[in-house]
């Protein structure tokens, strides 16, 4: 015989908090009607930029029906994945790279999915019900469904923001046929702070509540695949994957506390990274040193631009010529560009000048050199 909704949700909430989520919500599919006039606004802005895949799946990302025609209750999850030191910290340390928190562990998809999938079983046991498991591995916007299942609220740097955990919550969402009672919505609590448009290097931020990924460093280091645009490269300082700025300034984090799901502690390697060490990767070296890691997804090439460019902002470092010079003849022509602008950010320009006719095969000027150069400063 089937539970009742009540009954079978005390049942989530206690195996929820046994395997390490320390938020869990109930809302409906039809909770947020305005995604859509939200989703429209930011796809006409072209604020996705390269993320094609946001307008190609609007209409399942806008209506969780249309997802899933039978969903009739979704159930979001939060884990805390708060770091042990404030990532602020890092931005003034030199020879270091500073990887966004999220990233300095084991990729989070792979701890939260099979422990979704263990909730999921339990409420398709008891309640005969179909369901299905998403952890940003399908159109879903899980921050608004989490606002609206109570979890926590967005915040105007558009993060999730929770009393518990702050700005440190992975999220993931079981959709199912089961009719389960609907938790209370958070409202919005940020008031008259700003803290988080006001710190952001690259001025991401049009409005609050509002994001324009093609001058956010986050997306500018994961998931933008060309040259970085000139204007973003210093304002990257030595943020090789990520940013946290706005996460990390938000006042609500008084109120977290550092992770306690040992997999995703902070790896050692990955806490400050040297940037001399991570200048010398191969691929292998990538692959091997980032196993495991979301890091590894963006691939050798992108890290290192984004590597280099951290050098070239450097200006204590004394081996930035040493580290640059020998990505001059890269196989990759984004890691001898970005090299090119790091180099004539650390020496003279007829230094630079003997290096690049040293260093750099004359027949891969014209693939590397047009945007690189023509934009440096």
């Amino acid at each position: 015989m089937a539970e009742t909704g009540a009954a079978l949700l005390e049942e989530i909430r206690g195996r929820a908090e046994a395997l390490g989520f320390t938020a869990v919500g109930v809302t409906g599919p039809d909770a947020r009607p305005d995604l859509r006039e939200r989703l429209d606004h930011a796809l006409e802005a072209g604020w996705q930029d390269g993320m094609d895949w946001m307008a190609d799946t609007a209409d399942r990302r806008a209506d969780p029906k249309t997802l899933w025609a039978d969903t009739r209750s979704i159930v979001m999850l939060g884990m805390n994945y708060g770091p042990d030191r404030d990532p602020l910290e890092m931005l003034d340390m030199p020879g270091v790279g500073v990887i966004s928190a999220y990233a300095r562990h084991r990729d989070y998809h792979d701890i939260i999915k099979g422990r979704l999938k263990e909730i999921a079983g339990l409420i398709a046991r008891r309640a005969g019900a179909e369901v299905k498991v998403f952890v940003d591995t399908a159109p879903v916007m899980e921050k608004p469904l989490a606002e609206a299942a109570g979890i926590g609220w967005q915040g105007k740097n558009t993060v999730l923001i929770s009393r518990d955990a702050g700005t440190w919550l992975f999220l993931g969402a079981i959709f199912t046929s089961a009719e389960l009672p609907r938790s209370e919505p958070h409202d919005e609590q940020c008031g008259t702070c700003t803290r988080c448009l006001d710190i952001c290097p690259t001025d991401a931020f049009p409005a609050p509540f509002r994001l324009d990924a093609r001058r956010c460093i986050a997306y500018l280091t994961n998931e933008h695949q060309g040259p970085i645009p000139v204007e973003f490269r210093k304002p990257m300082g030595n943020r090789i994957y990520g940013c946290d700025d706005c996460l990390a300034v938000c006042p609500w984090n008084k109120f977290a506390s550092a992770t306690q799901e040992a997999k995703l502690a902070a790896r050692s390697d990955l806490n400050a990274p040297s940037l001399s060490e991570l200048a010398g990767l191969d691929d292998q070296g990538f692959r091997r040193l980032f196993a495991g890691s979301p890091v590894k997804r963006i691939g050798r090439a992108r890290f290192l631009r984004n590597v280099l460019i951290a050098i070239g902002n450097d200006r204590e470092n004394a081996e930035a010529e040493n580290l640059l010079t020998p990505h001059l003849n890269d196989d990759s022509p984004l890691i001898r560009g970005a090299a090119v602008w790091a180099l004539m950010q650390q020496v003279q320009t007829d230094r630079f000048v003997s290096l690049k006719e040293a260093h750099m095969p004359q027949e891969t000027d014209p693939d590397v050199c047009a945007e690189w150069l023509g934009e440096a400063p």
